[in-house]
């Protein structure tokens, strides 16, 4: 990566391609002398916080880094697509333009389809000048809302090019600790991909805001609830689009047709959506392309429409541009200018899929088709609609299959039908990317993904959510049945997901972009006063029919809050109940039982201390394997943890107890696609290095109290801060004996006895014997031992909590997809054992 290239998630702050790294206040050393060794060996628990350390920290600038890359990530041909990209051939730029158009810009591209329709609705045009205003409405709200929300401010908010709310919430969560669930730790903070910005001028005001959200318990609840009501209305805004595009380019057959009614509309849609909802298992790539090409004429056939429009029935349509008619539109027609604010709303759709879809293409990819290709075509659509309208005053139904000359009516009716199936699967394919990040946040319950792909990262597929979005869908349009009815239920679910943006938005002005305050206000003041307006327009109709979405968005918001709330009950009362080392050190190095050959896996959740389902393990069974090692899969803030960060070991007890804590960190946006075979062998991989790391650093520490201690000092006192450094995990690095090119040892381990090293002369020959010892338990077999962990509301709890807890929450975990079952792993390998924890 080149040091002038600028981050996704950074853009507009235009800052050099630098780190914020923590290191103490009277460190003068280099900034590469503040890398961590990710091996440690400790069996004491690491209970303290991350803020019992920043009396001693502060931030400092470091150099260009250059960053270890994934290695599946590496062989991945989208990737680099994100941020990474280099120049690409001619042939690759028209590849990717048109799998943009078939895949981010249907949705607002179709929304020529039906926007005059739905602002026309309620008050028939009676005026020129009310088409003018109506005109003008419509371009500003393109040019406000798409263009300059969207496409120049909202786009750069992405975290290392994944898009959407909680891509927005996770930057926000990787810069201040706004997670209810309290699993993070200092080592998540040095994982290469955090890639935290430099300091700046409003950096108090940052650290002020940091401090503030990380000591309230309060906004943290409130983000995470401004969050999930975001992802509910775009979930909502998924069954909306597919019926909305679709039935409104249905509805041209009653302008081809005389004899095609509403009924037979109707059933059409619902056989369109029906086949819709079916290719989606086929990825976004393989349909993209083949669709890319299609939505391409589609927009050309929107700008042909339009000028041939513009030439027929006069220029006039142009004045439009002045903001002027907007004015005397709410002038002389107060409430019918605000009530026609909903639909024109409606033109806006499909910006949220812009910034969702983002993770399949670069930002630079979608601005550049976006303005060079799309808001042209889409303003000479309405520009052509416009000089039609003003010719024909009552025409204002069917619009835009009214303008179309006759000859060509057939050809172009048959494009918008395939742009508008296209346009459904745009918001479709966000949905699935957002509800992949939400259940990597703990959201979300786990459900199968299915990544479609093997060029491309990110282009997921689930079949669960694509059904049931279908079956909502249907259900939605045999009841509506007319897109006047649909169109406002669309804006609602439109508007909503804005908002959230726009606060979320605003929040990494402040608190990461560390933008001047003036500008932020300024931003923050004109786009959520434009779309509250928009929002009470809708409101005012929300009775026809719209509360029926409102009422699936809360229901939707409510599961996402239970499993979030359950998933940190659950946790929170694990930590409670983990196993004291003390209680392991009593029972021995056998751990009171019978020590059987082989490994034993087992699977938590706790990236700290022992689980208490190891000792219902060690009560239950009548042998437990000779090594043991707790693995906690855990999801960090980040889209992708690098491989070789992958895992995280530190011992656990004494070097004969043969037990380890591992834990397996992914990005949300990592693909799990290894089997247990190849997990093991990776895990095992990373366990003998760091092992063979730790002898070195006894070996390090060995010979550097031999020659600078005095033999009969048992307990020598730490050297000074001028040659060390203590890092957050309580380890002590030297600064001037590097044992690997960009790693410092630790010198200091709490579960090392200096004793020991200097009975233990020979090191290489331990190392080996443990090394022996791992294989020959490789040999012997692997088994997955998994403590079903379930709670249970206590009795004198309230009754919300125990109807949420032992009812709602326990469906929930008990229909949900578990981790395991993503590495494929046979069930004569699988040991399980279940545990209920109160709450």
């Amino acid at each position: 990566m080149s040091e002038g290239s600028t981050k996704s998630n950074g853009g507009l702050a235009k800052t050099e391609s630098m780190e914020m790294r923590w290191a103490l206040k009277d460190e003068e050393g280099s900034s590469d002398e503040l890398d961590e060794s990710i091996g440690r060996s400790s069996f004491e628990e690491e209970d303290d916080d991350d803020d019992d350390d920043s009396e001693h920290q502060r931030l400092v600038r470091t150099g260009p880094r250059v960053d270890s890359f994934d290695v599946e990530a590496l062989e991945v041909h989208g990737f680099e697509m994100n941020g990474y990209e280099e120049e690409s051939s001619c042939c690759r730029s028209i590849v990717l333009a048109l799998q943009t158009l078939g895949v981010v810009f249907g949705d607002v591209g179709t929304s020529p389809l039906y926007t005059f329709d739905i602002m026309f609705n309620k008050y028939p045009v009676t005026k020129k000048e009310d088409v003018l205003g109506a005109l003008s409405l419509v371009l500003y709200t393109l040019i406000l809302i798409p263009l300059l929300k969207y496409v120049l401010i909202v786009l750069w908010g992405n975290d290392d090019g994944e898009g959407g709310i909680f891509a927005l919430y996770s930057v926000i969560c990787r810069y201040a600790k706004a997670s209810l669930l309290p699993n993070q730790l200092p080592s998540d903070q040095r994982i290469s991909s955090f890639r935290l910005k430099v300091p700046s001028p409003e950096l108090e005001r940052s650290l002020k805001i940091k401090e503030t959200l990380e000591t309230s318990s309060i906004l943290k609840k409130l983000l995470l609830i401004l969050v999930l009501l975001g992802i509910s209305m775009i979930i909502v805004d998924g069954v909306a689009t597919p019926a909305m595009s679709v039935m409104s380019a249905v509805n041209g057959f009653k302008v081809g047709l005389s004899s095609v009614n509403e009924g037979e509309v109707v059933m059409i849609t619902v056989a369109f959506l029906v086949v819709l909802f079916s290719i989606q298992r086929f990825g976004t790539s393989k349909v993209g392309l083949a669709l890319g090409p299609a939505l391409f004429i589609w927009f050309c056939c929107l700008a042909g429409i339009g000028i041939y429009n513009l030439i027929n029935y006069g220029y006039e349509a142009l004045r439009a541009f002045n903001p002027v008619y907007i004015y005397r539109f709410f002038k002389s027609n107060p409430s019918q200018a605000w009530l026609s604010l909903g639909g024109c709303l409606l033109c806006a759709t499909g910006s949220e899929a812009m910034f969702a879809d983002l993770c399949y293409f670069s930002v630079k990819s979608v601005q550049f088709t976006f303005i060079l290709l799309v808001l042209p075509c889409l303003i000479l659509g309405y520009l052509g609609q416009a000089a039609f309208l003003l010719e024909n005053l009552t025409d204002y139904e069917q619009v835009f299959f009214l303008s179309i000359p006759s000859r060509v009516f057939w050809p172009v009716m048959c494009v918008a039908t395939i742009a508008s199936l296209i346009a459904s699967r745009a918001m479709t394919t966000a949905i699935f990317s957002i509800i992949k990040q939400a259940t990597a946040l703990q959201c979300f319950p786990r459900l199968k993904i299915i990544h479609t792909s093997r060029k491309f990262m990110g282009q997921i597929y689930i079949p669960v959510v694509n059904w049931l979005l279908l079956v909502s869908c249907l259900a939605f349009v045999l009841t509506f049945g007319s897109i006047n009815e649909i169109g406002n239920a669309y804006g609602i679910a439109e508007v909503g997901v804005m908002i959230m943006t726009t606060i979320l938005v605003t929040v990494i002005m402040l608190l990461i972009w560390q933008i001047n305050i003036v500008l932020v206000l300024s931003f923050f003041t004109l786009v959520l006063g434009i779309e509250l307006l928009f929002f009470s327009s809708l409101l005012a109709n929300v009775v026809d029919g719209s509360w029926v979405l409102l009422v699936f968005a809360f229901i939707v918001f409510l599961i996402m809050y239970i499993w979030n709330y359950g998933s940190k009950l659950k946790y929170e009362t694990e930590v409670k109940q983990k196993l004291s080392m003390d209680f392991l050190l009593k029972l021995g190095c056998n751990l009171g039982t019978v020590r059987a050959p082989g490994i034993g896996l087992l699977y938590n959740e706790l990236v700290r201390g022992v689980p208490a389902i190891f000792g219902h393990f060690l009560t239950t069974l009548p042998a437990v394997h000779s090594m043991v090692i707790f693995v906690c899969i855990k999801y960090v803030p980040v889209p992708v943890v690098p491989q070789s960060e992958r895992f995280l070991f530190r011992r656990v007890g004494p070097k004969n107890y043969h037990m380890f804590r591992c834990i397996a960190r992914y990005g949300y946006k990592d693909v799990r696609k290894e089997n247990h075979q190849a997990f093991e062998q990776l895990l095992i991989d990373s366990l003998e290095k760091f092992i063979r790391r730790e002898a070195q650093e006894l070996l390090l520490e060995s010979d550097h109290y031999d020659s600078d201690t005095d033999s009969d000092v048992i307990n020598p006192s730490p050297p000074s801060c001028s040659r060390y450094l203590v890092d957050p995990n309580g380890g002590l690095y030297s600064l001037s004996m590097p044992l690997i090119q960009g790693e410092k040892p630790p010198l200091f381990e709490p579960s090392t006895s200096f004793d020991e090293v200097r009975e233990d002369e020979d090191v290489d020959s331990l190392v080996e014997k443990e090394l022996s010892f791992v294989h020959k338990a490789k040999e012997s077999g692997v088994v997955y031992l998994l403590g079903h962990g379930d709670i249970r509301a206590r009795k004198d709890s309230w009754f919300v909590k125990k109807l949420v807890i032992n009812y709602f929450y326990s469906f929930f975990r008990k229909n949900c997809r578990r981790g395991i079952e993503t590495l494929n792993v046979p069930h004569t390998k699988v040991m399980q054992v279940a545990m209920t924890y109160m709450v």
